[in-house]
């Protein structure tokens, strides 16, 4: 006899051993706390647990090297059964286009439907919208893509703090109120102190209005924060 119950619940979880594996070989997490032996996602279970209690209906995220931060939030959009994730990334290699515009970068988001293969691999084709854009040029256009405002964002783009703080202003005037913001890279001490990145001084800056964010920082790996926006229009405060 079929129990309902348990065919619910085999349907609405993703995360089995062999899909671990398959994550963490092709999606290859780059300082998310992971390991690999023990299957374990390390962040990647966070994004993907952020986002079964949240449920947002748009997720937004920029950056990503292999697709990882995308895969996990992805994952839990698909086992919520409903939600689509905007996916930005210019596809920059350090090689071509050298270490200012990206650490590690190689040029994966190039071709169409290889972007489409790589996450129909995990049964996201139909969630995950590839966008080849620089983020300025994305957030430009978001008007003219009628995509609906944002609930949770994971900001891993160029870690300049510059293009940091623009980011992080840009999500805010495109979310929603009580939107969520991921910050990859918040514990890379060394890029920090040669100005290589900024992120850490950008989440200083963000603590200083503790009315408008609350922040909690997860200092393993590279580290990863997130953000709770308390405010709607908070973006207006920090111009």
């Amino acid at each position: 006899m079929l129990d309902p119950d348990k065919d619910i619940a085999q349907s609405a979880f993703s995360l089995k051993p062999s899909l671990l594996r398959d994550i963490l070989r092709h999606a290859r997490p780059l300082g998310h706390n992971e390991d690999a032996q023990t299957l374990n996602l390390g962040f990647g279970f966070l994004y993907y647990g952020l986002v079964r209690a949240l449920r947002p209906e748009h997720v937004l995220v920029i950056g990503s090297g292999f697709g990882f931060s995308v895969t996990c939030l992805g994952l839990g959009l698909k086992d919520n059964g409903a939600g689509r994730l905007t996916f930005v990334d210019p596809s920059f290699s350090v090689i071509k286009d050298g270490p200012l515009q990206t650490v590690g970068g190689t040029s994966q988001w190039d071709d169409p439907e290889q972007v489409r293969a790589r996450f129909a691999r995990f049964g996201l084709e139909e969630i995950v919208t590839h966008h080849k854009l620089t983020s300025a040029d994305f957030f430009q256009r978001y008007p003219l893509l009628h995509l609906p405002p944002i609930d949770l964002a994971f900001v891993d783009g160029n870690h300049a703090y510059e293009h940091v703080r623009n980011d992080f202003l840009n999500v805010l005037r495109t979310a929603r109120k009580n939107s969520y913001v991921l910050l990859h890279d918040s514990n890379i001490y060394l890029r920090e102190m040669v100005r290589h990145a900024g992120v850490k001084r950008w989440l200083k800056q963000l603590g200083k209005h503790k009315e408008l964010f609350e922040i909690v920082d997860f200092p393993f790996s590279s580290g990863v924060a997130l953000v709770r926006v308390l405010r709607k229009n908070a973006w207006k405060h920090l111009d």
